[in-house]
């Protein structure tokens, strides 16, 4: 993209990213988020998913680093921000659409660019049925949780429950349970990413379950559908040499 003139920085609340936000602003200016051309945001990955959700639609966003891990973010380096910006490589991320309803019958809507997931919320394991277009695959899965990621999150809390990484380019969705407890051996599976997927959570009296779309919880659930949201995109800016696609890559080698 052409070297823009117009940025926004938004940062996390940490003292570290509000004194980067101070620097950045006193060499190139600030405008507001819905007049730039780039949105900046200085802090980790949770301020990063949060701007994400704000700006969707809007300008793309490229993130510096001045959090903790940071995988969604590139080196903080304030020098040659404008040249830095104009050579940046996009990626262009479609989020999943979460419908759930719960026990009282109220239906609500979310989006999450990283999973969706399901966790039970309460001393008993939940029971979830499993559908795949339409067609049942796992009648009962007896589990902590369940989730669905999209390639982009799959580094994230699905790659802490053992499930796989996903390509960026590869199209594809990520099956994942929690801790399943029945069937034993299953260890979930790979979805093209147009697949349209239904939790039914079964005695949900009994073994209450909530589902979760990044941040946005919805308690005592009892049936979620999850299918990628195609209106809706946002893009994102890396530096050519720490493009997100190379990240996930390098990801299935350390050791």
């Amino acid at each position: 993209m052409k070297k823009p003139t117009d940025i926004s920085f938004v940062a996390d609340k940490t003292p570290s990213a509000r004194e980067a936000r101070r620097a950045c602003t006193r060499l190139y200016g600030n405008v507001p988020v819905r007049d730039a051309e780039v949105i900046v945001a200085l802090g980790g990955d949770g301020l990063m998913l949060h701007t994400i959700h704000r700006a969707m639609g809007g300008a793309p966003i490229f993130g510096m680093n001045v959090g903790t891990v940071g995988f969604l973010m590139s080196e903080f380096n304030i020098e040659r921000l404008c040249e830095r910006i104009g050579r940046a490589e996009k990626v262009a991320l479609h989020p999943l659409r979460m419908t759930a309803r719960t026990r009282t019958g109220k239906r609500r809507t979310a989006l999450a660019f990283n999973e969706v997931s399901l966790l039970r919320s309460s001393g008993q394991v939940a029971k979830v049925r499993v559908s795949i277009d339409d067609v049942v695959r796992l009648d009962a899965l007896f589990c902590d949780g369940v989730l669905v990621s999209t390639a982009a999150g799959s580094t994230a809390y699905n790659l802490s429950a053992h499930g796989p990484i996903l390509p960026l380019r590869s199209e594809l969705l990520a099956l994942t349970p929690i801790s399943a407890f029945r069937p034993r051996r299953w260890r979930g599976a790979i979805l093209p990413r147009r697949a349209h997927i239904r939790f039914q959570i079964l005695e949900g009296e009994k073994r209450p379950v909530n589902a979760i779309a990044d941040h946005r919880e919805m308690r005592d659930v009892v049936d979620v559908r999850v299918a990628e949201a195609a209106d809706k995109q946002v893009t994102l800016l890396f530096d050519p040499e720490h493009d997100l696609e190379e990240r996930i890559l390098r990801e299935q080698f350390v050791t």
